[in-house]
């Protein structure tokens, strides 16, 4: 039955691969009957083809969306109006320009989406942003969101927070930059949200002097915050209470804060002991509020960026009372008040370290050879910008460190002898980036990749760079295609000036070759269009 079902088919085949050859031969040679025959068949082969995707149950094509890009999700829901549906539904997070012409399609938009729990609100600084009404309307329809970040949401206030807060008491992160309210909206938040577990500021401009008075915190949150982190806030202190109160707090970061921390930490040490992670950048900190962090003796991450009051006394208290530390970041900005002393406190006490990242210290072959023989698990090291670390030091790590795995040496005065070095040693190395580092050269790192062929070798310095400069066509042509579009050229100006003047030389180089190529095209094109009409 089915051989006779496709003969027809099979003829009107035929009698369409003869109309294909021979305009005159299509349509006319086929007869009414036949005609009807091919039509009939195909409507019957079409009705044994399955359709798998429509069998399967919704709750299958949602976990093949959650595996797509936004993109391709986007692509997806165009389909039909069961896939419109589903993906919609599955959707749970979201981003969204966050200018005033939001407002009117929030309703139409969250009954699509009506499944989000991460909501993402940004809005361009040369824009107007969403005001209360629409930050209220939000939280109406989207009760159960669980994330929010609000970037330059400006026109947003205390009493939009205060409302939205009331209505999504399940927040669990509230990260927020550039916003322009204050202590009121934050203490709404921490008052009614007794989930929060995660809270991020940067930059809000509704703390001023007069708001510095008004404490944040602690509020119903304080019990479920385990991370704080505070970037650029000009009274940023008036978050003491929140942190003070935060018993279960396990992660502290502060960066570019005004004020005097000391105090602050002295306080912290007895009423927080469960910190285990600690950030700390460009702040007013002494070692006397390292010595109160001492305390928390479970202390298992620190980074100190730019403290210059941080002295090698500080760094050994850390190290004598937090015994279970594993990494240790240290930017000591040039002003040599740490070094051996302090560093030899770690090798001392911290026998669990895997990771430690010097910059602007200057370690010494003492320092680094204890490390090497008393912390057994250090996996990753980094050294930049020293002016003490040279061969010897790198010879004393190669020979030294067992367990090291990745190694970075940025601007130190370091040359081939010591690439030399850790191709004997090191017996775990896997990568080693070597950055600014004048005295080694190319043929020193090829050797060393010859020496050791499971090794990553990344040598970057700014010869290497002049050469890409001048690399073949085809990486020309590559670089070509990701070159903006007209209107977003402007930008690109101040992308390279913040480059080095290599990759300044290299981008006029590709640039002016790229030109030179789409002349040459054009050219060519125009020269095979006039043979061509002149031919004819």
């Amino acid at each position: 039955m089915g051989q006779a079902a496709s003969t027809p088919a099979i003829a009107c085949r035929r009698q369409n691969s003869h109309g294909s050859r021979s305009k005159t031969r299509s349509t006319a040679l086929v007869s009414p009957v036949l005609a009807d025959d091919c039509e009939d068949s195909r409507h019957e082969v079409a009705d044994f083809v399955p359709d798998f995707i429509s069998d399967l149950p919704d709750e299958c094509l949602a976990c093949i969306f959650q595996s797509l890009s936004s993109a391709d999700r986007n692509h997806c829901s165009l389909v039909c109006r069961r896939w419109l549906r589903i993906e919609g539904q599955s959707r749970h997070r979201l981003s969204l320009n966050a200018s005033s012409d939001l407002l009117p399609v929030i309703p139409s938009l969250f009954s699509r989406f009506d499944s989000v729990t991460k909501l993402a609100l940004k809005c361009d600084r040369r824009s107007v942003s969403i005001g209360d009404e629409a930050l209220i309307l939000i939280s109406e329809r989207c009760p159960n969101l669980t994330r929010l970040k609000l970037r330059a949401c400006r026109e947003l206030t205390d009493a939009g927070m205060g409302a939205f807060a009331k209505n999504c008491k399940g927040l669990k992160k509230l990260s927020c930059g550039s916003c322009t309210f204050g202590s009121k909206g934050m203490n709404a938040v921490l008052d009614n949200c007794p989930a929060l577990e995660e809270l991020s500021v940067k930059r809000l401009r509704g703390i001023t002097d007069a708001a510095a008075a008004e404490p944040i915190g602690p509020g119903v949150s304080a019990s479920s915050l385990k991370t704080i982190c505070l970037k650029e806030l000009y009274n940023g202190q008036c978050f003491g209470s929140l942190i003070l109160g935060s018993k279960n707090l396990r992660t502290l970061k502060l960066f570019r804060c005004s004020g005097d921390w000391d105090k602050l930490f002295q306080l912290l040490a007895d009423g927080v002991p469960s910190m285990v992670e600690v950030h700390l950048e460009r702040l007013q900190i002494s070692d006397i509020g390292l010595v109160a962090i001492s305390n928390c003796s479970n202390l298992e991450i620190l980074h100190l960026v730019k403290t210059p009051e941080c002295t090698n006394l500080g760094l050994a208290a850390i190290a004598d009372r937090c015994k279970l530390l594993r990494k240790l970041h240290i930017d000591g900005w040039k002003a040599n008040r740490i070094g051996d002393e302090g560093l030899m406190g770690v090798a001392r006490c911290c026998p669990n370290l895997q990771e430690l990242v010097l910059i602007g210290v200057n370690p010494t072959k003492a320092s680094l050879e204890m490390l090497a023989s008393n912390c057994h698990n250090l996996e990753r090291l980094a050294l930049c910008g020293s002016d003490t670390v040279g061969d010897g030091e790198i010879s004393c790590i190669a020979a030294k460190c067992i367990a090291l795995k990745k190694l970075c040496i940025k601007s130190c005065p370091v040359s081939d002898h010591g690439m030399e070095a850790l191709a004997s040693g090191c017996p775990n190395l896997v990568k080693v980036k070597v950055k600014k580092c004048k005295s080694v050269t190319l043929e020193g790192a090829d050797w060393l990749r010859l020496s050791r062929a499971s090794l990553a070798v990344n040598l970057d310095t700014g010869e290497t760079e002049h050469q890409d400069a001048s690399a073949s066509d085809g990486a020309v042509q590559d670089n070509a295609a990701e070159l903006p579009s007209i209107h977003g050229q402007a930008a690109a100006p101040a992308t390279i000036a913040s480059s080095s003047s290599g990759r300044s030389t290299s981008f006029k180089s590709r640039l002016g070759l790229l030109t030179g190529k789409s002349l040459v095209a054009c050219t060519l094109r125009r020269w095979a269009t006039g043979n061509s009409s002149s031919r004819h």
